[in-house]
């Protein structure tokens, strides 16, 4: 009697995941799908599993739980940058813990994805800083030029766009953060564009395409890392040091 409801439910959590562009980066629940189920096997690489066995020695034996985040990532690169459930089952058995206890963090982190990504996945900055700043109009920019939705990968499987919070760079906002995965998900990197417009996002997305590597920081060309628009108009010399080194002897 139950199977009409469990069947309209699913149905309602894929409509919600089809439209999940105007939600936040992913909404945190799973659907199990062909690629994607608990019935999948999933272990980690013999290589992978020496590395396993380093990264539990950091941690005393009865607190292997506390290596779920650094085993998620290992399995994350494996997987090609993104975390199959029954990755993190396997994490899982691993550290000795309720499956439950692995999908928390693994939910909670928005650097870690649980549905793939394209070979170079977008990540545009959410908070207030790069919002206030234009953040809306760049994430609207990349989608709209790569025909998908947020969390989409793009047909060629380039590209897909996410959202991260807060990454850090609040003085040269807007920005977004690229991973790339161009050359396997093992040894990937986080690489960050920030002071970013719609045109420059689209031009970024471009000289990736074409195997090119933008200058990463910020995209304003009137600047210095964060320094301001044109120069710093203070501090111009060199600081004097303290007349007295010795502090409590002065």
């Amino acid at each position: 009697m139950f199977a009409p409801v469990v069947r309209l439910a699913s149905k309602k959590l894929l409509e919600i995941h089809q439209a999940s562009g105007s939600f936040s980066t992913a909404l945190n629940y799973h659907i199990d799908s062909p690629d994607n189920n608990p019935d999948i096997p999933w272990e980690f690489s013999e290589a992978n599993k020496e590395k396993v066995k380093e990264i539990l020695s950091h941690y005393p034996s009865n607190y292997k739980q506390s290596a779920v985040i650094p085993l998620l990532d290992l399995a994350q690169q494996q997987h090609g940058g993104w975390l199959p459930v029954s990755a993190m089952n396997a994490v899982a058995k691993i550290v000795e813990v309720a499956p439950i206890r692995v999908y928390e963090v693994a939910t909670f982190y928005s650097m870690f994805n649980q549905s793939k990504v394209g070979k170079y996945h977008l990540l545009v900055c959410g908070t207030a800083p790069c919002m206030i700043r234009g953040s809306r109009e760049i994430e609207e920019a990349l989608l709209k030029h790569l025909g998908v939705k947020r969390n989409e990968v793009t047909k060629d499987g380039m590209f897909s766009v996410g959202e991260m919070e807060c990454m850090g760079c609040c003085v040269n906002a807007p920005m977004i953060t690229v991973v790339d995965y161009s050359k396997g998900s093992e040894g990937y990197t986080y690489d960050y564009y920030e002071d970013v417009t719609p045109k420059r996002v689209v031009e970024i997305v471009e000289m990736l395409r074409r195997g090119e590597t933008p200058p990463v920081g910020t995209q304003n060309p009137l600047r210095i890392k964060s320094g301001p628009e044109g120069g710093n108009t203070t501090l111009l010399s060199e600081p004097k040091s303290p007349p007295c080194r010795d502090l409590d002897a002065c």
